[in-house]
């Protein structure tokens, strides 16, 4: 006798996919996983930023808390808005100069992500 797809091979499948859901949901209950550090209560809150941030952070300790606003907004649009914009501004001032900003902007986030990193 031929099986046919409906409904003697989906009731095959769906019993699998029940018994292998109930299966990972078992598991998952017995051993969760560690998730994250844990929490000192004691001690002082030290922010930290992600490191792809870590530049921002390193920029911001060369700036007066009246002018953190150039460090934390300015700087970092500029930069971003220098990339969008590559296309259009090596027209006006050649590749070699659009290179050079791009290797400094490179440098600084570079620079200030392994200075955040190595002298905490």
């Amino acid at each position: 006798m031929k099986k046919k797809f409906y409904p003697d091979y989906l009731i095959e499948i769906l019993f699998f996919a029940i018994v292998t859901f109930e299966i990972i949901l078992l598991l998952a209950f017995l051993f969760p996983p560690v998730i994250g550090r844990e929490i000192d209560f004691t001690s002082a809150y030290q922010p930290r930023p992600e490191w792809y941030y870590l530049w921002i952070f390193w920029l911001l300790r060369f700036f007066s808390t009246d002018m953190v606003f150039i460090g934390g907004i300015v700087i970092p649009l500029f930069i971003v808005g220098f990339l969008i914009f590559i296309p259009w501004i090596e027209r006006y001032i050649g590749w070699k100069l659009t290179a050079l900003l791009g290797l400094l902007f490179f440098l600084i986030f570079l620079i200030g992500t392994l200075v955040e990193v190595f002298y905490q």
